[in-house]
């Protein structure tokens, strides 16, 4: 099994694969972004990282994020959110908590007081259930600022949320009005 320094550089390998570019290995998703395990073992090698079921597999049941997905049939894998290619993940509409949190660097705050939160090139803006997940999130990118979403109003002004299987909420945009920062 690889290390965790060849783990973390594979799983990013993967999602960039996954969710950004299924080019890259000489694939295609299907419109729910799945693809064939076998395929994309071999679209991985073709590009000069050669990756095992095991490995794949490891990867998988260790990401701490929840990142990927395998088919009931073992057959399949996709990640779970964050795609900037157009797939249809076929997330029903859920009624979120009163509150979620998103996570973002400080330095995006007058942008985000002037247009809220908007999902640029992905399809979704993320939110997380907790104030930990969400300065996790913003620390990736700089300073962390979590920033307070009011999914209850949100919610009652019939703005459609969505839960991924791992946690994850998703909305097409946040606008200003409902965001604030924690006391």
């Amino acid at each position: 099994m690889a290390d965790d320094r060849g783990d973390r550089k594979d799983s990013k390998l993967l999602s960039y694969v996954l969710r950004h570019h299924p080019d890259a290995a000489g694939l295609t998703l299907d419109a729910q972004g799945w693809v064939e395990i076998d395929l994309l073992l071999a679209g991985l090698t073709t590009r000069g990282t050669a990756l095992t079921r095991a490995a794949l597999d490891h990867i998988v049941a260790t990401d701490g994020k929840g990142r990927y997905a395998v088919s009931d049939d073992g057959l399949r894998i996709r990640a779970n959110q964050g795609h900037s290619v157009d797939v249809d993940l076929g997330y029903l509409p859920a009624v979120p908590p009163p509150l979620l949190y998103h996570g973002t660097a400080e330095r995006n705050l007058p942008s985000i007081r002037a247009t809220g939160l908007e999902r640029r090139a992905r399809h979704h803006v993320h939110l997380s259930a907790t104030v930990e997940t969400a300065r996790q999130v913003g620390a990736r990118h700089g300073r962390p600022l979590v920033l307070v979403v009011d999914a209850a109003r949100m919610h009652a002004d019939r703005i459609a949320f969505y839960v991924t299987a791992n946690g994850v909420w998703l909305v097409d945009a946040v606008p200003a009005g409902y965001l604030s920062q924690p006391p």
